[in-house]
């Protein structure tokens, strides 16, 4: 053991002071300094990327959709624009379906302008007005503008195929009246009772010119006893039968 006054030994340090002490303390962080300022720098770059990311992100998205709708907003590229495509086709196809229905509906017949003495004739009896084809065009009109002109339409058909001999022609025409005024598919499907649609599925297994002459006499009893006395009363027939008296009264 060492006394009080006894001088330390050569290879012992000497303790610090409160001063020394601090001083290291304070020196000790500073000798980390270079990996502490790099980890720093590295947490600060992480920070920046993962804060600049989502705008980078949005931005990219907003230019992907402004790329995916170019078509829309850039009229450089209408020519091969896919939505402009099918927009033309929709128009394309809606023109062809107005085209096929305008076809597919007969012209009125053609006829001279009817007298006086014709226009008063309808007036006593619904078979002269059907015999002449002014009485038909003057009638079919009315039939238009109470939606139910294919009551006439079908009658016409009728009266076109009893006209023809060819077999094949009759078939075809008798195949074409189905569709269009028989079938309960079609939008010009005339009223019916369930017995004469029985007759015509009967006679469609072997067509003739009188496939339909049951429906014809029904669709024509339909028009004499509901149609034809509202034309009676119609503006059609009344400016016609007034315009004719006029024009003969200034003869």
């Amino acid at each position: 053991m060492r006394g009080a006054g006894e001088p330390s030994s050569p290879g012992a340090q000497p303790a610090a002071t409160g001063e020394e002490a601090g001083e290291d303390s304070r020196r000790g962080p500073a000798a980390g300094t270079p990996m502490g300022s790099e980890r720093m720098e590295m947490r600060k770059r992480q920070m920046s990327t993962t804060q600049e990311n989502p705008g980078t992100a949005q931005a990219q998205h907003s230019a992907g959709n402004r790329g995916s709708n170019a078509c829309c907003f850039c009229w450089c590229c209408c020519c091969s624009c896919s939505c402009l495509t099918v927009r033309n086709q929709d128009e394309e196809r809606t023109r062809t379906s107005h085209e096929l229905q305008a076809e597919s509906i007969p012209n009125c017949e053609e006829s001279p302008a009817p007298t006086l003495e014709e226009v008063n004739a309808w007036a006593q009896s619904f078979d002269k007005l059907m015999l002449t084809p002014a009485g038909r065009n003057a009638f079919r009109e009315f039939l238009r503008t109470e939606f139910s002109e294919e009551n006439m339409l079908f009658w016409m058909a009728c009266e076109e195929l009893k006209q023809e001999s060819n077999k094949s022609v009759i078939e075809e025409k008798a195949r074409l009246i189905y569709e269009d005024y028989i079938s309960i598919l079609s939008p010009k499907e005339v009223s019916l009772d369930s017995r004469v649609r029985e007759v015509i599925n009967r006679n469609m297994l072997e067509p003739s010119q009188h496939t339909f002459d049951d429906a014809q006499l029904q669709i024509y009893t339909l028009m004499h006893r509901d149609s034809y006395p509202r034309f009676m009363n119609s503006a059609i027939y009344k400016d016609l039968l007034r315009s004719l008296s006029e024009k003969s009264i200034e003869a």
